[in-house]
């Protein structure tokens, strides 16, 4: 089953709508979050005050954490409790292939089972349940913990056997809708400097083969009413496409497209840190 009592630790813009779901689906469950867990916290659910206390308290414990340093030190901090019950560990964050290998080590010698498991789909597919969930990770862990996951998203994959496979999916993803998205871009950039319709321009590429993630949801519902509000910052896509890169660097696989793409991302996140990603068109635009 899904092993007692969750813990939740991180409950951002992915994580909090990630453990509602997870509450929703009728688990006991202890959460915590270093920005404020009360505010954060789904409803009827345990809040702790600290990392020790989640780790004191459940037996699987999932993790939302916005980068690999994050993820190492809590990760140590749970593997360090004397009060620890935690026996098995989720990971849910983006962190790279030789940090999630890291990450499993550390566990390892804590006698603590890990599964790499990121997710992709934004926060609107963290509230529908509808993320990729991307695991690497031993086989009979996946499916032990298989009730829990299921309760936050109908799309579960079990990438492989090894921790670092999960990243490596999902670094290969954001890679491509990172890709998608600064294209489309220039793509429309120069449609509508031609005179073309943005909306008209949508239609037909929808319905060709230069369709993608970008055609047919971020600019028919983010950009060309204006809202740019996916939820998703120009700095985590950055840091994704660098973690890409340097993985990709490190496999020695082809990065020609990478060495480019990461460029275009870091001058956006340079000129606009923080922005929504989806202002990646007025800033590709804009250049001239």
């Amino acid at each position: 089953m899904s092993d007692g009592r969750i813990g939740f630790i991180g409950l951002g813009n992915m994580g909090g709508p990630i453990a509602a779901n997870i509450a929703a689906g009728g688990h006991d469950m202890i959460v915590f979050d270093a920005a404020g867990t009360a505010a954060r916290a789904p409803d009827g659910v345990a809040v702790a005050a600290s990392v020790a206390e989640v780790a004191a308290a459940a037996e699987t414990v999932l993790l939302s954490l916005p980068d690999g340093p994050v993820v190492a030190a809590v990760v140590e901090e749970i593997a360090e409790s004397n009060a620890r019950v935690t026996s098995a560990l989720v990971d849910l964050s983006t962190i790279g292939i030789a940090a999630a290998r890291q990450v499993h080590a550390r566990l390892s010698r804590a006698d603590i089972a890990y599964l790499d498991a990121p997710v992709s789909g934004g926060t609107a597919g963290a509230s529908a349940g509808t993320i990729a969930v991307m695991c690497g990770g031993d086989a009979a862990l996946f499916e032990r913990l298989s009730p829990v996951l299921s309760s936050m998203s109908r799309n579960l994959f079990h990438v492989g056997d090894t921790p670092g496979q999960g990243q490596a999916m999902k670094l290969a993803n954001n890679f491509l809708s990172a890709t998608a998205m600064a294209a489309t871009s220039e793509a429309v950039a120069f449609g509508v400097d031609q005179g073309l319709d943005m909306a008209q321009m949508l239609n037909v590429l929808n319905a060709s083969s230069g369709q993608n993630t970008a055609t047919s949801d971020k600019f028919p519902n983010r950009i060309l009413p204006g809202k740019y509000d996916a939820g998703f910052t120009n700095t985590l896509l950055t840091k994704d496409v660098t973690l890409y890169l340097e993985n990709v660097r490190a496999a020695g696989t082809p990065d020609t497209m990478g060495a480019v793409l990461t460029d275009v991302w870091r001058r956006f996140q340079a000129a606009e840190p923080g922005a929504d990603f989806t202002r990646v068109y007025p800033f590709v635009r804009d250049r001239r």
